[in-house]
């Protein structure tokens, strides 16, 4: 399944490079009021793609941010077994081992 797992991971690999290989031509993006931009095609669809993943992750940060807040809410509301509500009330003070001293 490792092998499998690798195998799969460098046909991907293989392929974008394929795909970057065969796309160096130059591509113009025409933007706002006449301005554009001349690059490698790759450059474009990489710099496409990593846009959308960042609008995509900040989308999703403030419901991200929600269900934290009301996981740790309900963390908080849960009831603890006593043991472990004796030992989170507990001071957590060192305790020195007692053993016996023999001949003094």
């Amino acid at each position: 399944m490792k092998y499998l797992l690798w195998l799969l991971k460098a046909a991907i690999f293989f392929t974008l490079f394929a795909f970057a290989l065969n796309n160096q031509q130059d591509a113009t993006v025409h933007f706002f009021f006449g301005t554009q931009w001349t690059a490698p095609a790759v450059l474009i669809v990489l710099i496409a793609f990593t846009l959308g993943v960042a609008v995509g992750v900040l989308g999703m940060v403030p419901r991200w941010w929600r269900h934290r807040k009301a996981a740790r809410r309900a963390q908080e509301a849960a009831p603890q077994p006593p043991a472990a509500a004796a030992a989170a009330q507990a001071p957590a003070e060192p305790t020195m081992p007692q053993t016996p001293i023999d001949g003094i």
